[in-house]
């Protein structure tokens, strides 16, 4: 299949929530590869307080223990993964689930006082590259390896910039708002990652957008061969099609900066000498 391929992060809300996008997905996938990367931190929380395993956060991130960590393998890898590769199925898509894990696919240092957490995930998109060539829609879910080899949790919107900085595709963050505000608190159509800097600097990107914003930034930062991500409304009618194609959301580019100049100074406008 030819195109540019497409990474969809979705998150874990239950699939009867979801089923306009995934009809979308389907659709989008006839034309060009699509592999979707999905979260399930909700539902996480929620099988933690239902098999009464506290739930440990540090600055909003959460800590990820021994215990936490067995019930993320089971929920987000087993229930979240496996529901969403049937509800494609039942679509008519050759949906594949796979894990973050498997070939080492994702890997990164650990994020300091997580735990078993990784922080910059990267990805090697070898596996996924071969399954796109034969047709088939990977369903991802987000956990990677560490320096020592041991499972853990990734962040399901950076793991979808790492996946697709290494595919060089375009990147669609699912979230519950239509993207990032101005200072006024009208819609940002587009940003280059100075005019980021710039926000995050004043201010104005703030509190829960501000990691998915540092994460679409990341998809087109240094060493990824993408030149767009998108942070858009999951929630909205032809979600997809909008974001993709009708400058729905915000969308992220290098703009002005050039590829060699972002490389230099990283995906903040930052130098990294």
């Amino acid at each position: 299949m030819s195109g540019t391929p497409v990474v969809v992060k979705l998150g874990g809300t239950t699939i009867i929530e979801q089923q306009d996008v995934l009809r979308e997905i389907v659709e989008e996938r006839r034309e060009r590869p699509v592999v979707i990367v999905h979260g399930g931190g909700k539902r996480l929380t929620d099988w933690l307080e239902r098999l009464g395993v506290e739930s440990q956060w540090d600055s909003g991130r959460r800590v990820t223990d021994d215990a936490t960590l067995e019930v993320f393998l089971a929920v987000i890898s087993g229930v979240i993964n496996a529901e969403l590769t049937e509800a494609l199925l039942g679509l008519g898509a050759e949906a594949v689930g796979l894990r973050g894990i498997d070939r080492g696919m994702i890997r990164g240092p650990r994020a300091d006082g997580l735990d078993r957490v990784i922080s910059e995930p990267m990805a090697d998109a070898a596996v996924l590259l071969t399954l796109l060539d034969a047709g088939y829609l990977p369903v991802l879910s987000p956990m990677g390896l560490d320096p020592e080899g041991r499972i853990c949790n990734v962040n399901a919107d950076d793991a979808a910039a790492a996946v697709s900085a290494a595919l060089g595709g375009e990147l669609v963050l699912m979230t519950d708002t239509d993207g990032v505000r101005d200072a006024t608190g009208e819609r940002i159509v587009e940003l280059t990652p100075s005019a980021a800097a710039q926000l995050i600097e004043d201010g104005v990107i703030a509190g829960g957008m501000l990691p998915k914003v540092h994460s679409a930034l990341r998809a087109i930062g240094p060493g990824s061969r993408a030149e767009r991500s998108v942070i858009a409304d999951g929630r909205s009618t032809d979600a997809l099609r909008r974001a993709l194609h009708e400058g729905a959301g915000t969308g992220f580019r290098i703009g002005q900066l050039g590829r060699s100049r972002l490389d230099a100074e990283g995906p903040l406008g930052q130098s990294r000498r």
